[in-house]
């Protein structure tokens, strides 16, 4: 593992590093694991202990921590190029992503801005969406639609858009009006009173109450609406909710009717996580506007594009004095190491076909989450997709009553999971498994019954 000066680390780290997400007075008492290394599914700390990384070091890692292929990209490419500027100038390893990434993406999105994460890829998108109507006269549309319980980024754009209010309430005021949609929340849709779970949302029998509430809002609202923005199939960070493709179709189909342009935020969801490479695809719809980043480097640097059609493109081509340039960029814009690493990550998805060769590991990993925890009091909802799984915890199953917040039932089952050699982050109290296409049947079935270990142990005393 090296030599590191593990007590010198927490010192550093407890005086002057600030963590994201993190409320560091968690942590007056407790040290957090110093990892050194990590290789396929694994993370290893300074003392050599082993953690499944079963949320793929925060939805980014998609072949596993150091694929062979993607270490050998980096590695050739600082011996040609480390960086340039990307306004006025072009490089091949830029245009091999774009010819790689055109293979696997619907016809119609064929122009790609190149930025560096998931929010500012969100951001373009928004700044798109917005200046598309501007240059072609509609100056009212200036507002934008998103979804209860949606993330889409904590960059202040992003945030605007964002229905987490745990996340966002303490900044409203910096943020600009949108219109908040019902999230198609199946388990807790006060018109699902039944005891099943939601899995992966194919079976809902449902009127979509939810998706009248968009309608609505579109129709008294469209001629200010610049956009409409969504996670397809997958609302992530809101709490692993799965939803139902018929919904995803029937927003889009709104949408288009009353003139509005369609986002959707594939940072979490995209390069396999949901069963396919987008989750657009399980549905059958192209949006205009198509955000990438995470999983788009296989996790191993940061790295995003928004895509979108030529018809938003032409909006902006216009002779310099007409004013229509679209004013965005950032330093590290298409940078030369990300972009190898990302073409050598879509050779991999193109050449190896990680999809098929997992699919009976997928079906593996939901049969094992029903048989494991369909049982268990604490458990409220099932839901998986992909090599996505989560567990809703509820203090009490038959009324679907939450835990109470100070029980910090999540944080509890987080820090119980280092323990079992386990990284269980969870989204309140949602615990959930965000897995590598590489993992393994014996990898899912270790990592579940450990997990339910885990649970075992905090919420029945076991």
């Amino acid at each position: 593992m090296g030599t590191y000066d593990k007590k010198k680390i927490l010192e550093i780290d407890r005086r002057h590093i600030w963590h994201p997400f993190t409320q560091m007075k968690d942590y007056e008492d407790r040290d957090p694991p110093v990892i050194v290394a990590a290789r396929g599914t694994k993370l290893y700390s300074i003392e050599g202990q082993e953690f499944y990384d079963t949320i793929s070091s925060w939805w980014t890692n998609t072949h596993g921590h150091l694929h062979p292929q993607l270490v050998k990209a980096l590695k050739d490419q600082l011996d040609r190029l480390d960086h340039v500027n990307f306004s006025g100038f072009t490089h091949p390893y830029a245009a091999e992503v774009v010819e790689r990434l055109r293979g696997f993406l619907p016809s119609k999105l064929i122009r790609f801005f190149f930025s560096d994460n998931g929010s500012t890829a969100v951001e373009v998108g928004l700044k798109m969406a917005f200046q598309f109507w501007q240059n072609r006269g509609f100056s009212r549309k200036t507002r934008f639609v998103c979804l209860e319980n949606a993330y889409h980024g904590d960059t202040l754009g992003a945030v605007s858009v964002g229905g987490v209010d745990l996340f966002f309430k303490l900044y409203k005021p910096l943020t600009f009006k949108t219109y908040r949609a019902p999230a198609p929340y199946c388990y807790r849709c006060p018109e699902n009173r039944g005891s099943t779970f939601t899995f992966s949302a194919e079976n809902i029998s449902c009127n979509f109450r939810c998706l009248k509430g968009l309608k609505s809002i579109l129709k008294e609202h469209h001629e200010e609406i610049a956009a409409l923005i969504v996670e397809p199939r997958l609302l992530a960070a809101g709490g692993m909710i799965v939803y139902p493709a018929e919904y995803l179709r029937g927003l889009v189909e709104q949408a288009r009717r009353y003139g509005v342009l369609v986002i959707f935020d594939e940072v979490a969801t995209g390069f396999g996580r949901t069963g396919r490479m987008f989750a657009l695809e399980s549905a059958g719809v192209v949006p205009d506007i198509l955000c990438l980043a995470k999983g788009l480097t296989g996790g191993m640097l940061p790295l995003a594009l928004t895509v979108t059609t030529e018809e938003v493109f032409q909006a902006f081509y216009a002779d310099y004095l007409e004013g229509k340039t679209f004013y965005h960029g950032h330093s590290f814009t298409a940078h030369p190491l990300g972009c190898a690493v990302a073409a050598a990550n879509l050779k991999l998805f193109a050449e190896e076909k990680p999809l098929e060769k997992g699919r009976a590991v997928q079906e593996f990993f939901h049969q094992r989450l029903e048989e494991i925890f369909s049982d268990r009091p604490y458990v409220g909802d099932i839901r998986y997709l992909g090599y996505v799984g989560a567990l809703e915890l509820v203090a009490d199953r038959r009324t679907k009553e939450p835990f109470p917040p100070e029980k910090r039932v999540g944080f509890q089952v987080y820090m119980a999971s280092l323990k079992a050699g386990l990284v269980l982050r969870p989204l309140g109290d949602v615990i959930y498994w965000f897995l590598p296409l590489c993992v393994t049947k014996e990898e899912v079935d270790e990592i579940l019954s450990r997990s339910r270990e885990v649970l075992d142990g905090i919420l029945l005393g076991k």
